[in-house]
């Protein structure tokens, strides 16, 4: 029996080579994909969020800021960076670099919270999180670049 292999892909696990169909490796390329948008779409909602209201001067915001040790003066500056960030991110041509300019925003979030010794430190690092996995999910070049294995049975 002869196999039209046209449209399949074949793949080296361990000792085993396995056949795979495109038809199945895009639709799971389109699931990861669709779910790295919704992931990244939540993270970047919450960190919009967070930057038009400093933009704002909003009163919740600024009283954020000053609590946590900072200048009135600079909470407008801090959301435009961070605003900055967020775009550079949604853009599939800067995402990278949008990830890891808002880590460095994350981080500094923490050490802050940290230091005030506010018991939602946590909350940065989770958010940072949800920022790279859905990078991760709708990446193919990170994923590639950051390849996760399953163990072989």
């Amino acid at each position: 029996m002869r196999t039209n292999l046209a449209h399949f892909e074949s793949t080296q696990i361990g000792e085993r080579r396995l056949l795979l169909s495109t038809q199945s490796i895009v639709a799971h390329s389109r699931k990861l994909l669709w779910t790295g948008r919704i992931v990244s779409a939540l993270a970047a909602l919450f960190l919009l969020f967070d930057a038009i209201i400093k933009v704002l001067s909003l009163p919740p915001a600024v009283e954020g800021t000053v609590r946590l040790g900072y200048p009135v003066s600079v909470v407008v500056p801090i959301g435009l960076t961070l605003l900055l960030c967020v775009v550079l991110y949604l853009v599939p041509g800067t995402s990278v670099l949008g990830a890891i300019l808002i880590t460095g925003y994350l981080g500094g979030a923490t050490a802050t919270q940290v230091r005030v010794e506010d018991p939602w430190f946590l909350f940065p690092v989770g958010l940072g999180v949800l920022v790279w996995l859905g990078l991760f999910l709708r990446d193919d070049r990170l994923r590639a670049l950051i390849p996760l294995r399953r163990a072989l049975r």
